[in-house]
């Protein structure tokens, strides 16, 4: 399998060329390249090289990227050491130049991205006898040519709109100010504003607007349009016809010498602001891999013999002995094998409350250790370790192939070519069969068809739509990150919901209590001392209930058991069973009995030997949540459960909320195969919070991600509440059906309405002695289709109003 980055897409049917000229390459058995990852993937027979496969892209009008790579050689010390390294690196299938420079003992190295790896490059160096260690992270260029698109995009937007107002200034200001207009004729004279329209829009085509035209016309050649022949087709019936009117009046009849210079200039600045858009949501939406890949730690202490040293992470294989100093992210996954201490694998698990770990003890990379030093032996590195399979399962997610295609694309791929069909159609009839003057009343008719029937409308039937409903949706706290998911949400059929920080609160408190209050405050004032989010749960509990805190003295913090200490003159313990020895009360008993059936976490405490007290630390139900999901059961959803935490917690929690499926216990990287195994015969939406989430919510129709949780798992997302507000859920459902139903309105006008006129465009009035729609009336005529496709988009601002 080869895997390219792939530049210049922007829409389905660029995907479409794109797989086609990989498809036609000798030894390809299949392509498929994704839109919003900008990856291609290719199968063949073993013969493909990345250079041909790149030169197909080119070919094709979407080049591969290229990535580049510094590398810190070591033992190299001539010209013929430099020649082998150089030699090394550019045998590597996707090299595409390398070259090493002795002064500074560094390879740089140009290479296709995605073909071959970094690794792959260093091992190549020290495979001829020299030392490789990678001096820039790979991710970097990545993040460069996105800012750079973004730029280029925001630029490019900026001076069409500076070259376009005066054109609509000159072009309209005349129509909503007539005055202006026989000021304009007295002063400058109409010929001479025609030429400066003439001049400002072809800049705002081919500088600004170029880039439709370097896609565009090959898309056309192939008989292949997409949104960039759109684009092309529109622009360039108008700017062409204003031009034989501007310079050439003559060639035209009477009557039918306007310019219509406004629209060309208008639809590249819209369709550019529109790209501008787009590349800012691809570029946030990448910003997921990038997150998990700043969770990797970078350097390790190796254990050997009695001392340490500092290696990095990728030089570390299994059965490496390290140390982890408390506070430290854990390097590799690994097994414990000397040291105690509790270690935060929310990030991991979702789960707010850290587990206690000791020898023999597994524990995953990335998470962290708390105060205890720790001596683990390694047992899976590099791409083996749990936070390698989750960004590979993010990744592969979101670089599956939709099943929901573009209903412009569609629709583009026959309404262009037909009606340069009927235009060229209607030329030929006018100017072979109709009365004198023929040729300008078959270029009158055929410009007329093609200025009615531009797909201006037709392009901006689902972006302004979009544009509305999510700016609607932000002022709701819902963020649609992509427009995807606004048609995906209309139509799902399952919600499933992780359970911390979605359903629950996603922080541990106190909730429930055998022993006194006074006892209680006893205790709360020896967690004070402790930073652990199960002590801060007590002492907020204690001072919730209005509790004063004693002092405490002698406080000492036992790894993995609890605390003890001096209170008010009694010797106190709190922690786990192991650390309180003495006889539980029969209700006591009971309530740990019902406590661990719940899946709470119970705290044991014993005053001079003698239990005092059991506590229970749980994580609380959203006062919200169920009523949202009674809502959404109201609406056919069916619900699901998907949580990593045990099956007592999750029933307990299921219960409470009605949820009839839970899946619990699941590990992260297999949260997306339970949302693909969903998907088999239904649609789903994801709801999460957390990073271990995120595989889920990239796989899932929808992910939808709680404002109130991880980074990653925002980026991860399609959908964000920003409020971490559940009810936002059954809002977003809400939205996006309406949001749909405007799209499918605005598409049915905009096509319907453009389809209707051109039969009067091409003359079916005339044949019957009525007038030619010349193409002054055919721009109007498409101006006013954008204007209904616009207002009734706005029309979504109304929602949930």
């Amino acid at each position: 399998m080869l895997r390219l980055e792939v530049t210049k897409l922007s829409c389905a049917g660029c995907v479409r060329r794109a797989e086609t000229a990989l498809s036609g390459v000798p030894g390809v058995a299949s392509a498929r390249v994704n839109l919003a990852t900008r990856k291609a993937e290719v199968a063949h027979d073993g013969s493909l090289t990345p250079r041909a496969a790149a030169e197909a892209l080119s070919r094709a009008g979407y080049p591969a990227a290229e990535d580049h790579l510094r590398l810190d050689i070591t033992g190299a010390t001539c010209a013929s050491c430099a020649r082998r390294i150089e030699t090394a690196l550019t045998a590597l299938p996707g090299v595409e130049d390398a070259s090493f420079n002795i002064a500074t003992h560094q390879a740089h190295i140009r290479y296709i991205a995605g073909a071959v790896t970094p690794r792959a490059m260093a091992d190549a160096v020290r495979g001829v006898g020299y030392g490789a260690e990678i001096a820039a992270e790979t991710g970097e260029d990545q993040v460069d040519r996105q800012a750079e698109e973004i730029t280029t995009l925001r630029r490019d937007t900026l001076i069409a709109g500076a070259l376009t107002l005066p054109v609509v200034i000159l072009a309209m200001g005349g129509h909503v100010v007539p005055a202006f207009h026989h000021w304009l004729g007295r002063t400058i004279g109409h010929d001479l504003v025609n030429i400066w329209q003439f001049l400002l829009t072809s800049l705002v085509l081919f500088w600004p607007g170029a880039r439709f035209f370097r896609s565009g016309l090959p898309a056309l050649r192939h008989f292949a349009p997409e949104m960039n022949a759109l684009v092309v087709v529109g622009t360039s019936a108008a700017w062409a016809y204003s031009t034989v009117a501007t310079f050439a009046p003559g060639l035209l009849p009477d009557g039918a010498r306007a310019v219509y210079f406004e629209a060309a200039a208008v639809i590249v600045t819209l369709i550019l602001a529109g790209r501008w858009m787009e590349a800012r949501a691809r570029g946030r939406a990448s910003a997921a891999i990038r997150r998990l890949a700043g969770l990797q730690v970078r350097e390790a202490r190796l254990r050997e013999g009695e001392g340490t040293r500092m290696v990095a992470v990728a030089e570390l294989s299994p059965g490496d002995v390290i140390l982890v100093q408390p506070g430290e992210r854990m390097p590799v996954d690994g097994e414990i094998v000397e040291g105690r201490s509790d270690v935060d694998e929310s990030m991991v698990t979702g789960e707010p409350i850290p587990a206690s770990k000791g020898a023999g003890d597994a524990v995953v990379g990335g998470t962290v250790n708390g105060a205890g030093a720790l001596v683990i032996r390694a047992t899976a590195t590099g791409e083996g370790t749990v936070l390698s399979q989750i960004m590979a399962a993010v990744e592969a997610a979101q670089g599956a192939k939709l099943p929901i295609q573009s209903l412009v694309d569609r629709i583009a791929a026959v309404f262009v070519p037909a009606v340069i069909g009927v235009a060229t159609l209607v030329f030929l009839g006018w100017w072979l069969l109709g009365p004198e003057p023929a040729l300008p009343t078959a270029l009158v008719a055929a410009v007329s068809v093609l200025v009615v029937a531009c797909p201006c409308a037709m392009g901006l039937a689902v972006p302004v739509s979009i544009m509305v409903g999510t700016g609607r949706g932000s002022e709701m706290g819902v963020l649609f990150r992509k427009g995807d998911a606004l048609q995906s949400l209309a139509v799902v059929e399952v919600v499933a919901f992780d359970k911390t920080g979605t359903l629950t609160r996603g922080r541990p408190v106190l909730t429930g209590l055998v022993g006194s209050e006074e006892d209680l405050a006893a205790l709360a004032a020896l967690e004070a001392y402790s930073e652990h989010s199960i002590a801060r749960a007590i002492v907020a509990g204690a001072r919730d209930r209005g509790l004063t805190l004693p002092g405490a003295e002698g406080v000492t913090a036992r790894a993995g058991l609890g605390v003890e200490g001096q209170v008010s003159g009694r010797s106190l313990r709190i922690g786990n069973r192991d650390y309180v020895t003495g006889a539980l009360s029969p209700e006591m008993e009971q309530a740990v009995a019902d406590w661990n059936a719940e899946g709470r976490t119970v705290l044991y405490a014993e005053a001079d030997g003698a239990v005092i007290a059991v506590l229970a630390v749980s994580d609380e139900v959203k006062p919200e949540a169920a009523a949202v999901l009674a809502r959404l059961r109201q609406q056919g959803k069916r619900l699901v459960m998907v949580t990593g935490d045990s099956e007592a917690a999750a029933g307990a929690v299921a219960r409470d909320l009605g949820i009839d499926e839970v899946r619990a216990g699941v590990k992260p990287t297999e949260k997306a195969g339970i949302v693909d195994a969903l998907r088999v015969d239904a649609r789903v939406a994801f709801a999460g919070d957390g990073i271990n989430d995120a595989p889920a919510l990239a796989a899932a129709d929808v992910g939808i991600a709680m404002g109130s949780g991880t980074d990653v798992a925002m980026e991860s997302a399609d959908v964000v509440l920003m409020d971490g507000d559940i009810e936002g859920v059954a809002r977003a459902i809400d939205l996006s059906q309406c949001t749909m139903a405007n799209i499918r309105q605005n598409l049915f006008w905009a096509f319907a309405y453009n389809v209707a006129l051109i039969p009067v465009a091409a003359g079916l009035l005339a044949l019957v002695g009525g007038p030619m729609l010349s193409p002054m009336l055919a721009s109007a005529a498409m101006a006013a289709s954008s204007v209904l496709v616009v207002s009734n988009a706005l029309r979504l601002r109304r929602v949930g109003a």
